[in-house]
């Protein structure tokens, strides 16, 4: 008997395995580009600032403006952190991987 599993364990478990359906409305959504982003936290949270930087190879312009901030309590960074690993993950192996540097994807650069 002690290797069964009560009502209450096997519930647990099941609801463990068990993937929550949620529907999302984004109807209402606003879309951004953005190439480059800022992250700082605090005890509580985690924020995300997101912008665009007209001039991502040269010299950046004097002030990048912030479009988007996002506040992520830890707990949702951190998943948010692995669905993006996964993400990033399948397109390189589907398209090989990313070089973060832009300077070493520049194809011709101006020589001195």
């Amino acid at each position: 008997m002690a290797d069964e599993a009560t009502p209450v364990e096997a519930g647990q478990a099941a609801a463990e395995n068990q993937q929550i359906r949620i529907d999302i409305d984004d109807s209402n959504v606003e879309a951004i580009y953005a190439n480059m982003c800022r992250v700082s936290s605090t005890p509580e949270e985690l924020i995300l600032d997101l912008a665009l930087n007209p001039n991502p190879v040269g010299n950046p312009p004097e002030k990048i403006r912030v479009s988007q901030r996002v506040i992520l309590n830890h707990f949702t960074a951190k998943r948010l952190v692995s669905l993006l690993a996964s993400a990033v993950q399948r397109h390189e192996q589907t398209f090989g991987v990313l070089e973060t540097d832009v300077r070493k994807r520049v194809k011709n650069q101006p020589t001195k």
